[in-house]
């Protein structure tokens, strides 16, 4: 059990909640004020994505990082702050039959456009999604081949920034393993067991521990679960001897 646990908090995430609820903070403004509100409650960490000011849609806009970021430092507060680099890797097909072109609603882009906001930001923490998979939607993969990733691991040690490695299934954390062995990222090692999202690792028991039992020592990690599983994988976190993610993801 870890009785010293570090609370990151996700304050607005890159999902379609801002439909569901108009407390969903949207602008850098209010992104900025989550994050320091965050931090006040006891949150260690501020996991931040952008969105688009005017329609609530996911943003990768450097300007509206550079904001957020400004924002926060500005306020004095000392929450760590850890920018989504996930943003740019979806491919969506344009049917079950006909597969190409792509839909439109695509957005594939390369490694170095996926790290324009963190190099130019330096922020203590940047996620790297550690790998491919099918999520939820019909043809929706999130795309992070092992090359994307090598590429973008090399210039995320180069800028001093501390990757958070987003594990969504067991050959995600074999490929973080791979990463590391191949000396393209530093110890300590930062990663996130992100349950329950269809279709990586379901959130269960066996399924978490099969994860953590396989995590090398001396990494430090941390674990959420989505929906109504997300206050039970606070407790369950704790009692696996890692560190907790609430909040919109």
């Amino acid at each position: 059990m870890n009785r010293d646990v570090f609370i990151t908090c996700a304050v607005t995430g890159s999902g379609q909640s801002h439909k569901k609820s108009d407390l969903v903070p949207i602008t850098p403004r209010q992104i900025a004020e989550a994050c320091i509100e965050a931090a006040k409650a006891g949150a260690a960490i501020a996991h931040v994505h952008v969105r688009d000011p005017d329609t609530g849609a996911p943003s990768r806009d450097p300007a509206l990082y550079r904001e957020v970021v400004e924002r926060v430092r500005s306020a004095g507060t000392d929450v760590v702050l850890n920018l989504t680099a996930g943003m740019g890797g979806d491919i969506v097909l344009g049917s079950a039959e006909a597969p190409l072109p792509l839909s439109p609603q695509s957005d594939l882009i390369g490694a170095s456009e996926r790290l324009v906001h963190v190099e130019e930001l330096l922020p203590e923490i940047c996620t790297l999604d550690c790998g491919t998979m099918n999520f939820a939607e019909a043809d929706y993969v999130m795309t992070n081949t092992p090359g994307t990733l090598r590429a973008m691991a090399a210039r995320i040690q180069a800028a001093g920034v501390r990757p958070e490695i987003e594990v969504f299934d067991t050959g995600h954390l074999w490929l973080a393993k791979t990463l590391v062995e191949e000396g393209l990222i530093d110890d300590p090692v930062m990663i996130q067991l992100c349950m329950g999202i269809p279709y990586g690792a379901p959130a269960d028991p066996n399924s978490l521990m099969a994860m953590v039992n396989n995590i090398p020592p001396g990494w430090v990690y941390s674990m959420f679960s989505i929906g109504r599983m997300q206050l039970p994988y606070v407790a369950q976190a704790a009692l696996a001897g890692g560190n907790v993610r609430v909040g919109l993801e």
